[in-house]
Parts: C-alpha cells; structure tokens; sequence
C-alpha cells in the first residue's frame, strides 16, 4: 500500500489546458474514484500518475516520495486499460506471468528451450509459476491458465488482465475504466467483485470513470474532475448530500438533480435552485408547483415522471414503482422539507 500525493498539477496539449493546477492526496488503502465528464482530465491525470505522461509543472509523491524523474516501472504502480490489451497467442497463465518474467529473468533466461537451462531460471520460473496460479485462483480463473483470450468471455479476459496487474503486488493500482466494454449486467457483477477485491487486498486504488453509478458504489472517496480542475472531493454519500457546485448536484444521482435559475431561484435567494426527483412528493390535491404528467420512465421499483410546470418547465420526479400514473394527469408536486438545494 502507499499513499499518493499531487501538487499543483498542470497539463497543456497544444493551447488547450487540461489539468490545472490539480492538487490531491490520497490515503494509503484507499480505493479513490476520478469521476467527470469526457476531455475532463480524469484519464490524463492517471497516466501522470503512472508515468506514461508528464506534467509541465507540479509533483507527484508516493509514501512522500517524489517519482517525477522515475521511469512507469520504477514507481510500483500497475495500470489496467480500457481495453484488455492482451496477447491473443498466449495463454492466460503466460499473459499473466508476462510482467514477472520481464522482472525476474533476465534476456537470456526468457529464451525459448535453453533459457530454462542457465543457472537459476528454474527456481525462478517455478516461483513465478507459482504467483500466477495464486493470481489466478483469487481471481476464480485458475481453471482457464491453459485457454487463450479468444476462448474467454469479456469478464473472464477483464480478470486476466486484472491479474497480469495484480500478479507483482504493486503498491497501487491504476484503472482507466475497466469496465465499459462489458455489457450491462456484466459490469455490474465485476463491480462488486473489484470491490470485493480490492478489501481483500487493501492496495490503494485509483479509479477513472464517466459513470457516476460505478462512483458511488465502488468509491470511499471520490473526486469530481470538471474542465481540468477539482469540484469537489468526499465520500460517495457527502457528494449527494451536500454537492457544493451545480456540476455536482447534476452530475451525482440518478436521475440527475432538478436545477433552475431564474425566477424559481431569486425567490429562493440563491442564483440556482435544486432538488433531487426522490425528495419530491406527489399529491393529487396540492403542492407548492401544479403540471401535468409529459412523459413516465416505469422502472419496475421506481417510475420517474416528467411534469410540464410553467415556472419550471419540466420537473423530473422519482416515486413508488406501484403508483398509478397517467400521460396528461394533473399533479401537483412539493419538495420535502430540509432537502433542497441553494447555490450561490
């Protein structure tokens, strides 16, 4: 495990800045969400991270230590990508095995047939074979070590290059979103098992996503990256419950939170005005705002219902999956109390 510390990180390409001035420390142990919208610099601020770019001006520590000057393989970290990147003509065992050999022996020990015969190769080959089967048995994929990607699925291509990260116990691991090849209810299975893995292991974490589901469920902490800098850092539940710009009252929560300006908000006393579609309650008789039902999203557990309010145009509300709604019916709609938001 190490801590990582950023100072005033800054990173132009061309005339377009895309880090500015970043500043950031991440506890040991921890397993910390980067979280914005595309061009936001989340991913840039990884390779940093690891190496594979430099920043034109600021720091990079780990366990205090400044690694500007050390090349990727010297900082102990490992990285996994978007995409697999995994040799199709090798097995899972040799794709995993791959960064300990390029470690541990030497050019000449890794030759085919006669490698295994200089001194030493063969201690050191049966180790690595070892840490492999390890690997690959806390990552459930041990019985495939003989199987090339291409007779995999794409969780089980996901855990070897998981593995193939995780097989040298780096101090960090670095992932610039892992899962967005997946399908739906695939990522939501690896979800739950990176997190699962990562409280097994308790190596600091450093996670790239768009997707503020994958945030919230995996995070301890996360860190809302917007135009290059900071909007707001904290825990999954202090970001929905106390957003401290709009950017992150919109972009945290599913729905996303209702935002106005305008009338709504100088009444208020604020320059935009906010609630959250699950802290609205839906009446029949009254309410603070009256609109008629546009559009309904019936999600099983939960419908999401767009109403026509003239001083508010649409106001999008969450409510029981069981409520009988109609296209055209008048509602009339309030904010619970204690749950709204003002933005100055």
């Amino acid at each position: 495990m190490a801590a990582i510390g950023l100072d005033r990180l800054s990173k132009s390409y061309g005339a377009n800045p895309v880090l500015k001035g970043v500043s950031l420390a991440i506890e040991s142990g921890e397993f910390l969400t980067l979280l914005g919208p595309s061009g936001c610099g989340k991913s840039t601020l990884l390779r940093i991270i690891a190496g594979l770019e430099l920043q034109e001006s600021g720091s990079v520590t780990v366990d205090a230590l400044p690694v500007d000057g050390l090349r990727p393989k010297r900082r102990d970290v490992a990285m996994v990508f978007q995409s697999y990147a995994l040799y199709p003509h090798m097995t899972v065992a040799a794709n995993i095995a791959l960064p300990l050999r390029m470690r541990r022996l030497s050019a000449w020990q890794r030759l085919p047939l006669i490698g295994r015969l200089l001194p030493g190769a063969r201690a050191t080959i049966r180790q690595i074979d070892a840490d492999v089967r390890r690997t690959a048995a806390l990552l459930e994929i041990d019985h495939a070590l003989a199987r090339r990607p291409g007779q995999l699925s794409g969780g089980q291509r996901q855990r070897v290059a998981l593995g193939r990260a995780m097989v040298r116990r780096p101090s960090v691991f670095l992932m610039d979103e892992p899962l967005s090849n997946l399908d739906a209810k695939l990522r939501v299975q690896m979800r739950v098992e990176l997190k699962k893995l990562h409280l097994r292991l308790g190596t600091t974490a450093i996670y790239v996503t768009h997707d503020q589901v994958e945030a919230m469920t995996m995070a301890d902490k996360i860190v809302v990256l917007n135009g290059g800098a900071i909007e707001q850092v904290g825990t999954p539940m202090a970001l929905y419950n106390n957003p401290a710009t709009p950017f992150v009252a919109g972009f945290i929560g599913s729905p996303k939170m209702n935002l106005f300006e305008a009338e709504i908000a100088a009444r208020e006393g604020c320059r935009i005005y906010g609630i959250r579609p699950e802290h609205i309650v839906l009446s029949s008789t009254e309410g603070k705002w009256q609109g008629k039902v546009r559009h309904i999203e019936r999600l099983g557990a939960d419908t999401v219902i767009h109403l026509d309010v003239p001083e508010l145009q649409v106001l999008v509300v969450r409510t029981d999956g069981d409520r009988q709604i109609s296209v055209g019916e008048t509602l009339f709609a309030s904010p619970v109390n204690g749950k709204e938001h003002r933005f100055s």
